[in-house]
């Protein structure tokens, strides 16, 4: 392991600068309307959910993560939720606005677009995500049944213009022999950016524990060295901070899925941000320090909605207050 390790570093090294940074992913929802993928908890609070409408945030809170992300340093992952959350034109809509707000276009993980559908988002994004989870066409038939990785490949094909990435969650039953087959999607489909995930087991799903870390490792570490140039995000919870590090050495550029509001500042956000040093990479951002910053000058340059701006207002203080513990 202490020689994969070494060399993805060596790859990475080579190709990228000694730099880290923490990939934001904000969600729109907590409802799928597919709802069916065994590992995913939208699997399992599905059929509690009454009416789609009324699991869906509010716009000002997208909105003040965005603003958080700009000032903190991070970046945004990308816009994602569940299926059939919002009528295409109001998801133009909030991307555009979450654009606006970062100050950069975004990337969207929103299933899989028709070519009519993502031409009205082009504007507002830099690329677009496809979650396809694994690889392996049998077990994915299995773990997601109903969310078939064909539209994907087709949006890839008329995706032009724009970067393209994929997410994979390692836990799910995949086997390293498994391994080929995302070489080849990779390559097939020239991907800018790969995202990996350890399974995180949800009560109520089949799945009782995660992959192990080594496991883990296997997976980013061997993409590093057969693709020197591929954006890798490595997701990491509370309950796997410690390898942090060792996601960095296996050639990750950054960090996602972590809970940063949620642990701001606190011992899992102070580790965090020690691994990635341990690493011998500077981190872009901050986990643990809030700027000095009037936030409400900030909301009232966008041009938005009063009302919006007002209720922003009222939500990053409710953020901040959490935030400074």
């Amino acid at each position: 392991m202490e020689q994969l390790l070494q060399k993805a570093t060596e790859v990475y090294n080579k190709n990228f600068k000694p730099v880290a940074w923490y990939g934001r992913c904000i969600f729109l929802s907590w409802y799928c309307d597919v709802g069916t993928c065994k590992f995913c908890f939208r699997s399992t609070i599905k059929n509690n959910i009454k009416d789609a409408r009324n699991a869906r945030r509010t716009i000002q809170s997208i909105l003040v993560e965005a603003l958080l992300a700009k000032n903190l340093g991070w970046r945004i992952e990308f816009l994602t939720g569940g299926y059939k959350i919002f009528p295409t034109d109001e998801l133009v809509k909030i991307a555009e606005r979450v654009s606006k707000v970062y100050g950069e276009k975004i990337w969207l993980n929103l299933g899989a677009l028709k070519k009519d559908e993502l031409e009205k988002f082009k504007p507002y994004i830099e690329g677009i995500a496809a979650s396809i989870e694994t690889i392996n066409p049998e077990l994915h038939d299995k773990i997601c049944p109903n969310k078939q990785i064909k539209p994907y490949e087709e949006m890839f094909d008329y995706a032009d213009g724009l970067k393209k990435s994929i997410t994979i969650v390692i836990g799910l039953g995949e086997t390293k022999e498994d391994f080929e087959l995302l070489k080849e999607f990779i390559k097939k489909y020239n991907l800018d950016r790969i995202t990996f995930y350890a399974l995180k087991p949800v009560k109520g799903t089949q799945f009782t524990k995660g992959p192990s870390t080594e496991d883990y490792i296997w997976w980013i570490a061997n993409t590093r060295i057969n693709f020197p140039k591929l954006e890798i995000m490595a997701g990491t919870t509370p309950k796997r901070f410690e390898e942090v590090d060792l996601l960095l050495r296996a050639g990750a550029n950054a960090i996602t899925k972590f809970p940063a509001t949620k642990v701001f500042g606190k011992e899992p956000a102070v580790v965090v941000e020690q691994k990635i040093r341990d690493a011998g990479r500077k981190f872009l951002g901050t986990l643990t320090k809030l700027p000095d910053i009037d936030w409400d000058k900030q909301i009232d340059i966008f041009d938005l909605d009063e009302n919006i701006k007002k209720e922003m207002k009222i939500k990053i203080k409710s953020y901040l207050k959490q935030m400074a513990g």
